[in-house]
């Protein structure tokens, strides 16, 4: 369209064009471009991050591959199924990129291990053998691990709604790029392995960072593996104290989008001029456009017949843009006490995102929204005022209106059978010849060129707004006398509804508000049992909408298909290992990352929105990956080489662990540094959330399996019966 508008200019010469005002594009622009920021530093700190830890070029550029290799055949399958590049698919590979290596480098850190140790013993394997049983090795771990990340986030999938059309393509792209890391890890990542690290003359080494690590870790682990009742406990009194932190969260659907291009409402009384409204309009133009940051200016008043939308003209649409460079918090304050400073009519300021949301959720521009429903419009009125009283005295309400529903003068024209049927005359005379004369009726059409214009007969002005003159408009019978309107029907300004609004076979009327200085979710519980509290009569019922109903629908929604996938990461946990008891323990160390999200969640504001909720359900699975590769070696010393059940095997184990949980930790973590250190910046209002609640459960999840889950898996082989001495 600009493109258009600059090959038009020549031709628009006197005519000033401004494409500027009101461009939601400009978001989606620079969204756009900070998430593409966020997703090469991400890339950069996990370059970095394999650097130090592997401290060899050719185990890095293994590890390394998995990224563009998973990030490509993710898009690669998104322009297969028609999925386009948004915000949102680039926020799921934002979030992948750190989880993209981990299969990668839990196979190249066991093969590398491997080799090392097969040299120190005189090479009685070939290569060949070594890469080949260091990769099975940890087959079951990266595989079932990744299977788990994936079923974790299936029921974003089925969400409905707004949440679905949000979330279900960063969940596509994840899901993608985490499957493509998969098959990249069992089949390119062992190739490489034995292309690049076998042939090797000089001895490898550990790197300086893995060394000193290891000299921190493994003094402290003992004491912590000897006393699982210390284990125990630990969990316990964590898991209680976040249920107490995670009931005084606050709640909201979706956070505030920081778009530079606002729109504004002023909705007067009906009946309200063009000319009043315009008075307004251009006073608000001018107290607008003095704020610094404040770009331009435009409105319209009232819409046309045929619009999008069709409004009367004492509604007024307002549209300005700030420019990006300016304090986005105080100027938006700014601009809200400009436009609130306006008493005597309703207005807002939204963003064109929150403005679509909230339309779309309920037809109207707030975040809680009463509907009442009943016959009578004289009892929906009364009780929406009750209602609304009631909704006033909850604090953090603001924007409280009801909408208008007023009685407007209107012509009435009311037929007399008697009187008509003397004349010969129907019901369909009468009113087609009113009609005619007061409304107009189309009889034809005149052409011009490409142009068509209707032709419709109607009453002069005159005759439209004088009752006398209407009840001596002339009618024909069909006797051929005319008959005066007057004598066959009365003719009366009654006073009529301004407009009727119906659903679900009644009448409705809405009271709407948003929500200030609380959390949405504590005032919109609020206005609902102050609202279930006022006694309705039969056939009036009020129904509550909004974004808080909306989250609460996909929060529940959410909650009840992670349980069927919780059934199936049991059923795939199981397969893994033949028995209850490690799978038990497992599933045990899952909720480790609880602890951590909702820890981030009250520093980082307090408040739980639908993108937090989907960080808790990411963080589950990228905390099953360490609990399952910690066990899954720990049975692997037993089982295939033949060490004791004891506590010399957790400390190995645990040890050998270390280094691949770490650097799988770090790299999903340092991958959404760059989202959580930016904040609210436009394209990271739902990534910010979930990235936060992601990094405080990677905390938690990693600290408590290298320290309690060691403690646990012996208490668990001692419940099973295994002899004590055995585990000393």
């Amino acid at each position: 369209m600009e493109e258009a508008i600059e090959l038009l200019k020549p031709g628009l010469q006197g005519v000033e064009i401004d494409p500027t005002i009101f461009r939601p594009a400009t978001f989606i622009e620079r969204a756009i471009d900070n998430l593409r920021r966020a997703l090469l530093v991400g890339c950069g700190l996990v370059v970095l991050i394999l650097v130090a830890f592997l401290f060899d070029w050719r185990t890095a550029f293994i590890s390394l591959t998995a990224i563009p290799l998973s990030l490509v055949s993710a898009l690669l399958m998104l322009s297969w199924f028609g999925v386009t590049v948004n915000t949102m698919v680039l926020a799921g590979l934002v979030i992948a990129v750190g989880e993209l290596v981990d299969d990668a480098i839990i196979d190249v850190e066991n093969i590398v291990r491997r080799v090392r140790l097969n040299r120190a013993a005189g090479s009685p394997l070939s290569a060949f053998q070594v890469v080949l049983n260091a990769s099975l090795e940890v087959r079951s771990a990266v595989v079932y691990a990744s299977l788990i990340v994936v079923l974790v986030f299936l029921p974003i999938f089925f969400l409905e709604g707004l949440s679905g059309v949000f979330f279900r393509p960063l969940a596509m792209a994840y899901v993608l790029a985490i499957l493509a890391s998969l098959l990249v890890a069992l089949t390119v990542t062992p190739a490489l392995s034995y292309m690049l690290l076998t042939g090797r003359s000089a001895e490898s080494h550990e790197s300086p960072l893995t060394v000193w690590l290891k000299k921190l870790y493994k003094p402290i682990l003992p004491w912590f593996a000897q006393r699982p009742a210390f284990a125990i406990g630990t969990l316990l009194v964590a898991f209680a104290a976040t249920g107490i932190a995670g009931s005084t969260l606050g709640q909201e659907f979706l956070p505030h989008f920081q778009e530079t291009d606002f729109l504004m409402h002023f909705v007067e009384k009906p009946g309200t001029s063009v000319e009043a409204m315009q008075r307004v309009t251009v006073q608000a133009s001018k107290d607008l456009r003095a704020i610094p940051g404040v770009r331009n200016f435009g409105f319209h008043i009232g819409r046309a017949e045929v619009a999008d939308e069709v409004v009367g003209p004492n509604f007024t649409e307002l549209w300005i843009s700030v420019d990006p460079n300016v304090d986005y918090e105080a100027t938006v304050k700014k601009i809200e006490e400009t436009v609130l400073a306006y008493p005597g009519l309703y207005r807002d300021v939204l963003t064109y995102l929150r403005e679509r949301i909230k339309e779309v959720l309920t037809g109207a521009s707030a975040s809680i929204v009463v509907r009442l429903y009943g016959p009578e419009l004289a009892t929906l009125r009364s009780k929406a005022k009750e209602i609304e009283t009631a909704m006033g005295t909850v604090p953090g309400v603001t924007n409280l209106k009801v909408e208008t529903q007023v009685n407007v003068g209107q012509i009435e024209v009311r037929l007399r059978p008697e009187a008509a049927e003397r004349f010969g005359l129907t019901a369909g005379h009468v009113r087609r010849a009113s009609t005619t004369l007061l409304k107009g009726t189309k009889v034809g059409e005149v052409y011009e060129g490409q142009k068509k214009f209707d032709v419709v007969v109607w009453g002069v002005p005159s005759i439209r707004s004088d009752l006398a003159a209407i009840r001596a408009l002339p009618i024909d019978s069909p006797s051929g006398v005319q008959v005066r309107l007057g004598d066959v029907a009365d003719v009366v300004m009654a006073p009529t509804p301004n407009e009727i609004k119906r659903e679900n076979a009644s009448r409705r009327i809405d009271i709407v508000c948003n929500a200030q200085g609380r959390d949405l979710g504590a005032v919109a519980r609020e206005i609902e049992e102050k609202v279930r509290a006022i006694r309705f009569d039969r056939e009036y019922h009020p129904e509550f909408l909004g974004e808080y109903a909306a989250r609460q629908e996909s929060t529940q929604r959410l909650l009840f298909l992670s349980a069927i996938a919780f059934i199936g990461i049991v059923l795939l946990l199981y397969v893994d290992f033949g028995q209850w008891r490690p799978t038990l323990l497992v599933l045990l160390t899952i909720p480790f990352a609880l602890i951590g999200g909702v820890l981030a969640v009250l520093v980082s504001g307090g408040s739980l929105s639908l993108g937090s909720i989907v960080g808790f359900v990411t963080v589950l699975g990228i905390a099953a990956r360490n609990g399952i590769m910690l066990v899954s070696h720990y049975r692997h010393l037993e089982r295939e080489e033949g060490q004791p059940l004891g506590l010399a095997l957790v400390l190995r184990g645990s040890e050998e662990r270390l280094a691949p949980i770490l650097m799988t930790v770090l790299a999903t973590g340092l991958a959404l540094l760059p989202l959580a250190l930016a904040g609210n910046k436009p394209g990271h209002e739902i990534e910010y959330p979930l990235a936060v609640v992601i990094l405080g459960g990677l905390c938690t999840s990693t600290l408590l399996n290298l320290f309690l889950l060691p403690a646990l898996y012996l208490h668990f082989a001692k419940l099973s019966g295994v002899p004590a001495a055995d585990l000393a």
